[in-house]
């Protein structure tokens, strides 16, 4: 059986906005000081290292954009994973369900002629809803069935890359005729406004904040939200309160591959205009580490996913210092690596602060009957 660990000491967290800050920052601390010897092999010193990534990243307005750019997909993915793990559900197949939302976007944007008024928000909803279906098998293997999510949703992601690669191949439904591996472009009336003409920001950004909005709002403002994260906390008990727990479940899970497919119909109908095969570098994973990283917490996810869309866009400064951009992998996996301690190094500080506690507890009552007999024998 697998288990989640990370799921309570995440949630546990979220409740401690202090505690979850200090987490959070000492994570970036941590991975960043790690990366210092490797800066150094790769012959430069951390601090034009460190200034070179913050240069191409918040530099000025451009890098700044690259920022939020790179940010958007790994906000909305990381919200993905959060809320699957709020039901105490892993969701691993956030990648694949992000290509298979992209895949429908760019299918009703190639393929359908509608008004501009109507195109843009079915192409939206329909990689939304083709995230949530293609979430939706795994969902309910398992909850009728026990199927673990881990095993299914990894199983779909290779289902959905095999299934862009054969609808982009030649003669695939989405060929294109000019461009390999890639779609027609989608219409005009079917692309996410720009909302600057100087960078490639676009209005997706606009539906990842309303995304961190709704997903905030719906797990802790709403009684469907309650009953989520009573599944995720003990599904026994929320059974004998009477809380469908299978369907929470499926719902959950469901959620969370719409989320999904919103972030890949934005990449496509927003940045690239087409569909591409090879359009996520990896976000539905990256997503995992941001998800834990934030504490499972819409805020925590927003500041997650800028500090990984800090990273991508860096890259390109550092190599202005004569560094590859794969040090940047390096550091994110440095992250991801502090990331899965957390809950052990986490867990052993709680316990050792119970354990103390505890502790001053029993001298405070060993040490009442001694203050009691010297208050009789003053009196």
């Amino acid at each position: 059986m697998i288990r989640l660990p990370a799921i309570k000491i995440q949630q546990g967290l979220s409740s401690r906005p202090f505690l979850s800050a200090g987490s959070f920052l000492g994570t970036l601390a941590l991975a960043l000081a790690a990366a210092v010897p490797l800066i150094y092999l790769a012959g430069t010193d951390p601090v034009t290292a460190y200034g070179a990534l913050l240069r191409g990243s918040v530099g000025d307005q451009y890098a700044l954009s690259e920022t939020v750019v790179q940010a958007t997909p790994l906000l909305v993915g990381g919200l993905a994973v959060a809320l699957a793990f709020h039901a105490g559900l892993f969701n691993i197949g956030v990648e694949g369900q992000l290509v298979v939302g992209g895949l429908a976007a760019a299918a009703v944007g190639v393929n359908l002629d509608l008004p501009a008024a109507v195109h843009l928000p079915v192409a939206v909803l329909t990689g939304a809803a083709a995230g949530a279906a293609w979430a939706a098998i795994p969902a309910v293997l398992k909850a009728w069935r026990g199927v673990h999510e881990v095993v299914t949703t990894i199983m779909f992601n290779y289902l959905a890359f095999g299934l862009s690669r054969h609808l982009v191949a030649p003669g695939g439904g989405l060929a294109s005729a000019t461009q390999p591996s890639a779609s027609d472009p989608v219409a005009d009336g079917a692309r996410l406004p720009a909302l600057t003409e100087t960078t490639r920001i676009h209005s997706g950004v606009l539906l990842a904040v309303a995304a961190v909005i709704a997903v905030g709002w719906f797990l802790y403002r709403t009684p469907a939200g309650f009953k989520l994260r009573m599944v995720g906390a003990n599904p026994t008990t929320a059974s004998f309160h009477g809380v469908g727990v299978r369907r929470v479940q499926i719902g959950a899970l469901m959620g969370s591959g719409a989320l999904a497919g919103l972030a890949g119909a934005s990449e496509i109908l927003g940045l690239y205009g087409r569909y591409l095969d090879s359009f996520s570098p990896g976000y539905g994973f990256q997503a995992i580490a941001i998800a834990l990283m934030g504490m499972l917490t819409p805020l925590g996810v927003l500041a997650a996913a800028a500090f990984f869309g800090m990273l991508a866009a860096g890259s390109v400064g550092l190599q202005s210092v004569g560094i590859s951009r794969e040090l940047i992998n390096v550091v994110s996996g440095l992250v991801v690596g502090f990331v899965a301690a957390q809950p052990a190094l986490i867990g052993a500080y709680l316990r050792r602060r119970r354990k103390r506690q505890a502790s001053g507890q029993g001298e405070d009552a060993s040490a009442a009957p001694a203050d009691v007999d010297a208050r009789s024998a003053h009196v």
